[in-house]
């Protein structure tokens, strides 16, 4: 598949309203910045990945056109989320917007270890967390059912039967 698919969060309310807005203001901006949107997953709420309180997450998963390279698709990602206000602190820390490239065109760009287009670190493709996220994955599927992992070939429904039920238990679909 030929398509790019990025990840949406938030878990704070914005300038846009709460976080199913935020995600929704976010999406209605991106093609004015070049990034066509094909389809949106369901919204998902999940609890926070960090080590300590913090509201829930609300996540999606956009599929999208671009006619950008990879780093250009990155770079249109952090330049939406600074105009909803985000600011990048903690890794883990409460955001009113997080947008990032999962897989572009079925590009691999090896990690070096950082965090994938975070604060200068060195693009990464697929995202280097995607296996292991099911607040990513079960979206991703809803969007792109038949989609693979560009280096382990794995379907998204294998990787999503690989996690802990227990994780799973916890990612709800908001409205339905």
């Amino acid at each position: 598949m030929s398509q790019i698919l990025i990840a949406l969060g938030a878990n704070l309310p914005g300038a846009a309203g709460g976080p199913e807005a935020m995600l929704r203001a976010a999406l209605a901006a991106m093609p004015a910045f070049g990034l066509q949107v094909v389809r949106t997953a369901p919204f998902y709420r999940t609890p926070a990945l960090a080590d300590y309180a913090q509201p829930d997450y609300v996540n999606s998963v956009a599929s999208v056109e671009a006619a950008a390279p990879p780093a250009g698709v990155l770079a249109t990602l952090h330049r939406i989320e600074a105009l909803f206000g985000r600011v990048r602190r903690d890794r883990w820390a409460p955001r009113v917007i997080d947008l990032d490239l999962l897989d572009c065109r079925g590009t691999v760009l090896p990690s070096s270890g950082g965090l994938s287009g975070v604060a200068g670190a060195p693009l990464a493709l697929p995202h280097p967390g995607i296996a292991a996220r099911g607040f990513v994955l079960v979206p991703l599927r809803d969007v792109a059912p038949g989609w693979r992992h560009p280096v382990t070939g794995e379907s998204v429904e294998r990787l999503i039967a690989a996690l802990p039920p227990a994780e799973l238990a916890q990612i709800r679909r908001i409205g339905g």
